[in-house]
């Protein structure tokens, strides 16, 4: 795309993909026309922290992406709430709800994904009253809604979205169960031993769980949920009451704009290295909608890294640019739950060619796992404390060389193992928030440039705005940097 280029760029989708490109955009083109569609009527929300919004303990309006009057300021045509209903590629123009047909000269889809809703008994016609799945503002806001007339709640899946939904109703009072198909929680993240951990953190939080339950379908009566049908294992059937239940049975990328218009779509819109659709140039997918090398990432930093390649790219400031992969890292943090999570964590003792160092103790909620091959970390897991999280990060980020002593991988100050969260020991280069990809040495720039608050450094780098499980770093940062600058002065 030339930045003289009229027809200017066109984003479908307005979420946390969408509108950090846009963002991204204008902080280094001001001129070439954008026009944003969103199919949420609200302005762009930090999904990660819905749980937070579902259990009360955050506003709806704290958890924004853009200010209220960001677009008019920076020339951006935000279509809120307007949803785009056909693309027409031989026109190059997209159709939308509201009547209007709008040109592109590059097309940028965004349309992130959509909540999965199983097939079964209960669900024919819908949504029965009291259920509900757990993806956008709305969603928060129905289940808030529902929660008021309910006792007894229920979350059919144990991924990571059910276990923010779970902790988010147990913040409004409910008692909750949360009803899980696999033989132990997360098991995309997490080993059986964590997610067996896990669990017991769970239940300690007053959040019941049932694995390996076959969910065969929601009872109704007159229109409203009164419980979930489970197969038992040996024949028959078994109900676990419930006046509200929540669906967090996985997300399936919106894809259904670009099959019609004839992308090539595999799991998600198929991109090259330049996120340019492999049918057709004109056309980009960032996101959770996209299909990078046979990978499909479902996590914020990956979207934030392609977000910024493409702003780069369309903007003829970064022509090099190219998105290559990203590692998945997902962190969760919840009210009494912290978890860590990254890479290859399945491997045992009994694997062969891997090393493989683990504490466990589960009356505490604490599990910490380390699993290294040729003396490089491939994966972790840390469950209930933390504080190494940063320096695992980096060393599987960047594949570096592992300590002799492996048990500074799972405390800290222990061997030769560098504290990651100690801003005295934190090489400038280390990655403080790996959502935003930002390192101690721009926190230090920034506070060199007058930013004297972890607010501050937010504001001029995004750092802590995507999980949050980086605000202490931040704030120890900032902290040890005044303690430095006053240090100086005396």
């Amino acid at each position: 795309m030339s930045a003289a280029d009229p027809a200017g760029v066109v984003v479908v989708g307005n979420g946390m993909a969408g509108s950090r490109f846009v963002d991204e955009l204008r902080s280094r083109d001001a001129a070439t026309p954008v026009t944003v569609f969103g199919a949420e009527a609200q302005r762009p929300y930090n999904r990660i922290l819905l749980s937070n919004v579902l259990a009360g303990k955050t506003r709806p309006d704290h958890i924004s992406l853009v200010d209220a009057a960001w677009y008019a300021s920076h020339g951006v045509d935000a279509r809120l709430g307007v949803e785009v209903t056909r693309i027409d590629r031989a026109a190059r123009t997209v159709h939308a709800s509201d009547g209007t047909v709008t040109p592109y000269g590059t097309l940028v889809l965004a349309t992130g994904s959509t909540a999965f809703v199983p097939p079964m008994p209960g669900l024919e016609d819908g949504l029965p009253g009291g259920a509900q799945v757990f993806r956008t503002l709305e969603d928060c806001r129905r289940i808030s809604a529902l929660a008021e007339s309910a006792r007894r709640a229920v979350v059919v899946g144990g991924g990571l979205l059910g276990i923010e939904a779970a902790r988010g109703l147990t913040g409004l009072g409910l008692e909750v169960t949360v009803l899980h198909l696999a033989g132990h929680l997360m098991e995309r993240q997490l080993d059986p031993a964590a997610g067996k951990v896990l669990a017991r953190t769970l239940e300690a939080l007053g959040i019941g769980t049932r694995l390996q339950a076959a969910v065969t379908g929601l009872r109704t009566a007159g229109g409203a949920v009164t419980g979930v049908e489970l197969a038992l294992p040996g024949g028959g059937t078994e109900v676990v009451d419930a006046d509200l239940v929540v669906l967090s049975c996985g997300v399936r990328p919106e894809v259904g704009l670009a099959r019609d218009a004839g992308l090539a779509v595999g799991r998600a819109v198929i991109v090259d290295d330049e996120l340019r659709s492999v049918s057709d140039p004109s056309v980009r997918a960032i996101g959770e909608c996209s299909e990078h090398r046979d990978e499909v990432y479902g996590l914020v930093a990956p979207a934030w890294e392609q977000a910024a390649v493409l702003a780069g790219l369309l903007a003829g400031t970064d022509p090099a640019a190219r998105f290559t992969g990203a590692r998945q890292i997902t962190r969760l943090k919840a009210a009494g739950i912290e978890l860590a999570s990254m890479g290859e964590t399945h491997f045992g003792d009994d694997d062969e060619d891997v090393e493989v160092v683990r504490f466990t103790d589960a009356a505490r909620g604490t599990y910490k796992k380390a699993v290294i091959r040729d003396g490089r970390l491939i994966g972790a897991i840390l469950l209930g404390e933390t504080s190494t999280a940063g320096t695992l990060t980096q060393l599987y980020d960047r594949a570096s060389p592992l300590p002799a002593e492996r048990l500074g991988l799972l405390f800290p100050g222990v061997g030769a193992a560098p504290e990651a969260e100690s801003p005295v020991r934190m090489p400038d280069a280390a990655t403080v928030c790996q959502c935003n990809n930002v390192s101690k040495g721009q926190i230090r720039a920034c506070w060199q440039r007058g930013a004297r608050t972890a607010e501050d450094v937010a504001s001029a780098t995004r750092a802590s705005t995507g999980c949050g499980s980086c605000r202490s770093a931040v704030e120890g940062i900032v902290a040890w940097l005044e303690e430095q600058d006053t240090a100086d002065v005396a």
